[in-house]
């Protein structure tokens, strides 16, 4: 193997991500959304904070798109609104 070289995955290998947009810290959200789906649902969420200074005292994460109604669900359920969801994070900085 070439040293430096990418695997490159084809699109339909890739994961399916949708990012959302909240106020709220990451600990909120991890633990918001561990209360509502256990450790399992967590798992299978395969949730990540993105780290991006679009946008100053928000979070962006992502989820999977089959576990994002869950996602949503934990949140609303712990205080913590979504203020937008998108399938790219371009699409998030609309809102800004």
């Amino acid at each position: 193997m070439v040293k430096g070289k990418k695997l490159n995955l084809k699109p339909s290998a890739r994961d399916k991500r949708r990012y959302f947009l909240v106020r709220a810290t990451n600990e909120k959200v991890e633990a918001a959304i561990l209360e509502y789906v256990g450790v399992l649902g967590f798992a299978e969420a395969v949730y990540m904070r993105i780290q991006t200074k679009d946008f100053p005292g928000r979070l962006v994460g992502s989820c999977l798109v089959k576990s994002l109604e869950n996602v949503r669900a934990a949140l609303a359920l712990a205080g913590i609104g979504v203020e937008k969801v998108s399938g790219t994070l371009k699409g998030l900085r609309g809102k800004a």
